[in-house]
């Protein structure tokens, strides 16, 4: 981690120089760094009337397909880490759902669960994989399950980071809800911060001039998250969630931070006792996101998991 931090220090003092202090430039220098050290390549493909950007291994291998659903308000390279530890061991996609990333962000569909279901596999189809190991975060955590329990001859395996669709243990951000105070949506300076704290146990090293325009763009997605929040906030609700994951196929493996605040960790117990044949694991001193927080950790979870599969 400190190496880490050092080299991304030195990125940030060369590319301040080459991009004259621009902000943007130095985002763009860092998060093109992070993609090249997982071996991934941008890309884009037309899926209807949307355009989906996405994230793939630039030299293909042979070896089995690992597609990466991020969760709500984030993207594709939320994932960057976890797919340099699968560098060379699987080909990787990582995919900016509709409404998030650099995909078209239309304000006039539906974004419930099962509505990203569907574009997810109009997704899959214009990228001919027809047979993958499939993980999600949060909001593509439950896409997740949903999509393993409605095409089962495409999943191979499914991993839940701290997926919702489940919310019957209530956590800190529920209650933040219910008063009006949405930490996950930002609206003005310091609400991107913000998020971060609330849903990162351990954050990873983040120059600021970089959190500044993570921050921008987060603002500036504000319209169109809070139609998909409105869509999906509701679902851990629904009884439909539960009885949809008890057809899930493929073996699962849930990996939940014990200091979660955005869902409940306990929720975990309840994935586990409706899909067949599901596994958990809990971490503690991780929060949301597992696969930021420790991502090598992550990837020794997932291999183990197939080794007993």
């Amino acid at each position: 981690m400190l190496r880490t931090s050092l080299n991304l220090t030195l990125l940030v003092t060369v590319a301040l120089v080459l991009t004259a202090c621009s902000k943007q430039g130095l985002y763009d220098s860092a998060i093109g760094w992070e993609r090249s050290r997982a071996g991934l390549a941008p890309a884009q493909v037309s899926v209807g009337d949307f355009e989906i950007a996405y994230l793939h291994t630039e030299h293909p291998i042979k070896a089995d397909t690992l597609v990466m659903i991020h969760g709500f308000g984030a993207n594709k390279d939320n994932w960057t880490r976890l797919a340099r530890e699968f560098k060379g061991e699987y080909n990787v996609y990582a995919i900016d759902l509709p409404g998030h990333g650099d995909s078209s962000k239309p304000l006039d569909i539906g974004y419930r669960l099962e509505d990203q279901v569907g574009y997810l596999h109009s997704i899959f189809q214009a990228l001919e994989l027809d047979r993958f190991h499939l993980m999600g975060n949060s909001m593509g955590g439950a896409i997740t399950a949903l999509y393993a329990a409605a095409h089962p001859k495409q999943v191979e395996s499914a991993v839940l980071f701290d997926p919702a669709g489940i919310l019957e243990h209530e956590s800190e951000l529920v209650d933040l809800v219910m008063d009006g105070d949405n930490p996950l949506i930002p609206e003005k300076e310091g609400d991107f911060r913000r998020l971060m704290d609330f849903a990162l146990e351990q954050k990873p090293f983040v120059p600021w001039p970089i959190m500044d325009v993570m921050e921008a763009q987060s603002i500036a997605n504000n319209a169109i998250n809070q139609v998909i929040f409105a869509d999906i906030q509701d679902s851990g609700f629904q009884p439909e969630f539960r009885q949809a994951i008890t057809g899930i196929q493929a073996p699962v493996l849930v990996i939940w931070g014990k200091q979660d605040r955005v869902i409940n960790y306990r929720n975990a117990d309840l994935f586990v006792d409706l899909i067949p044949n599901a596994r958990k694991v809990i971490l503690e001193d991780i929060g949301h996101a597992p696969m930021i927080e420790t991502p090598e950790r992550s990837a020794d979870l997932f291999r183990h998991f197939l080794q007993q599969n």
